[in-house]
């Protein structure tokens, strides 16, 4: 496995050097709604400490940071009344992974409609995106 890379595009996002759809940022960790998504109201939780991915990351790290992915599951479901949620996270290249930053992806799922693939390049409206940013926020408090 290959060292972090503090230059990849989730630590940019976090520093603020990219911009994002933000829906939440503590201290520890940063929500973002997916560029790419799966389905609307797909999400990111992105822990701000460096890791790669789950293999290398703290374990405090990751406790907190799975339960920060189970509120905001919780508030996608209430803001978007989605049947369901599908949490997904990728480690190293051959399982998927695109970007070498520790992350979650939420991903809600509706009766009847199709997910996505991973890693499509269907990019969504960025006003759809702020809007749903918008309504999970709201959502989680």
């Amino acid at each position: 496995m290959s060292a972090y890379d503090p230059s990849n595009i989730f630590a940019k996002i976090i520093r603020g050097e990219i911009p994002a759809h933000k829906v939440y940022e503590d201290d520890d960790v940063f929500v973002m709604m997916d560029i790419f998504p799966q389905s609307r109201g797909h999400a990111l939780v992105i822990p701000k400490a460096a890791s790669r991915n789950l293999l290398d990351a703290d374990p405090a790290v990751l406790a907190s940071a799975i339960q920060l992915v189970q509120r905001v599951a919780r508030a996608i479901q209430k803001a978007l009344s989605a049947d369901g949620i599908r949490i997904v996270q990728f480690n190293e290249a051959p399982a998927g992974q695109s970007v070498f930053h520790l992350h979650f992806h939420i991903i809600p799922v509706y009766e009847g409609v199709p997910i996505g693939r991973h890693g499509d390049d269907s990019r969504a409206a960025d006003a759809d995106l702020a809007e749903q940013a918008k309504a999970i926020a709201a959502a989680l408090t």
